[in-house]
């Protein structure tokens, strides 16, 4: 796929209410998330900078076969509020890292305009890091937990 076609189907996401685009022309393969990189190997970071890099670049890759270990999956803000990790002030957090989730437990709650929205687990695993504090304001993509 030429760059040039590239670059306009990053815009169409970008000024669109799409969150992901996945396009398979031929043996070319291209997904587009806007937002957060919710689950993207550490070992993909290179061939993607090389892309993104390469003026002379005129066609993507083949999607690469998903790596054998675990991923580390980052959980993003899915909309812009304050963030709480406790149901009420003084009360113990939804969770605590080192906690095995399941898909849909609650996580946090993110305050936004005067309405309290869970916010629940994409997947199940291992929730290894909280990266944001109690009553933190966050952003749309802000990344909140790291779950393996």
């Amino acid at each position: 796929m030429e760059l040039r076609k590239l670059k306009q189907l990053i815009q169409l996401v970008q000024h669109s209410g799409v969150t992901e685009l996945d396009i398979s022309v031929g043996g070319e393969q291209v997904r587009i998330r806007r937002g957060c990189s919710a689950t993207l190997a550490p070992a993909l970071y290179p061939a993607m900078a090389t892309a993104i890099n390469a003026p002379q670049l005129t066609a993507v890759a083949p999607a690469a076969p998903a790596p054998s270990v675990a991923e580390q999956h980052t959980q993003c803000a899915p909309m812009p509020g304050s963030c709480y990790l406790a149901p009420a002030p003084g009360a113990a957090a939804f969770v605590q890292p080192g906690q095995q989730v399941q898909a849909g437990d609650t996580l946090c709650i993110i305050e936004a305009m005067k309405l309290m929205n869970a916010i629940e687990a994409e997947r199940s695993g291992t929730l290894r890091a909280i990266l944001v504090a109690d009553g933190d304001a966050v952003q749309t993509g802000t990344p909140l937990f790291r779950i393996d």
